[in-house]
């Protein structure tokens, strides 16, 4: 049995301690926000917080984790508020398909935390999400009124 700590919650979970991350949370723990998209940690659909840092968790063992604590786009809001990067997410329109939004806002929200008011350079260094739909506009305009919320 593993021991994690997910959306300040504490879970023990009976896997393969090599099961990556990602399966552990869609399949083991049925938290579907966090999606599958090219297991190989490129496009970033399955991003979340591991001890705040954005992490692709298709290519991180469950073992790895640890102790740390992880949260997933289902822990983001607080107390019944969406995370001002979700809010943004809304106002400006982000999402087409919205296959990729989960993972886009979890490293949005780890860019924020780390750099409040990121450059279009900031952006295009740290955000490496892929989306197919090429809603990246929308995406920089959600990511700048986000930083001024």
């Amino acid at each position: 049995m593993l021991r994690l700590t997910i959306n300040e919650h504490t879970q023990q979970v009976d896997v393969d301690p090599d099961t990556p991350l990602l399966w552990v949370l869609r399949d083991t723990l049925g938290l579907t926000g966090t999606k599958y998209g090219c297991g190989i940690a490129q496009c970033g659909a399955c991003t979340v917080h591991i001890d705040g840092v954005a992490t692709r968790s298709c290519s991180m063992s469950v073992s790895g984790v640890g102790a740390k604590n992880i949260t997933t786009i289902e822990g983001l809001a607080a107390n019944g508020t969406l995370h001002k990067v979700q809010q943004a997410w809304i106002d400006n329109d982000v999402p087409q398909c919205g296959y990729c939004q989960s993972g886009m806002i979890m490293a949005v929200a780890a860019l924020l935390k780390d750099n409040p008011k990121p450059t279009d350079a900031d952006i295009d260094s740290t955000i490496t999400n892929i989306c197919r739909c090429g809603t990246y506009q929308q995406v920089r305009e959600a990511i700048h009124a986000a930083a001024t919320a």
